[in-house]
């Protein structure tokens, strides 16, 4: 029986490759709850103050995103993953 072969960690791969999926996460949070406001606009179930400080909030977590990707060297690209034959997990702009 032989040993199983070693895996090559790069100190800079890894912490690239961690925030990559913590980003992909958040993303898909943030793209959800974006979904969910408009439906809720869309219903009329919030009220004009409402509106307007969710469309701040996610307006300045989208340029968060924006800063942490460019801080990590990734592109919007690097944040979907690719379910095979279920598709990518963040929708293709």
């Amino acid at each position: 029986m032989t040993a199983p072969a070693r895996v090559n960690l790069d100190a800079d791969t890894v912490g690239r490759d961690l925030a990559a999926l913590v980003l992909t996460v958040v993303e898909l949070l943030r793209q959800l709850t974006e979904r969910q406001a408009l439906r809720r606009v869309d219903a009329g179930e919030l009220t004009d103050e409402q509106v307007e400080r969710v469309g701040t909030t996610l307006m300045l977590l989208d340029e968060r995103m924006v800063q942490l990707r460019e801080h990590f060297g990734l592109g919007p690209e690097d944040l979907n993953l690719d379910l095979g034959p279920l598709g990518s997990l963040l929708p293709r702009d």
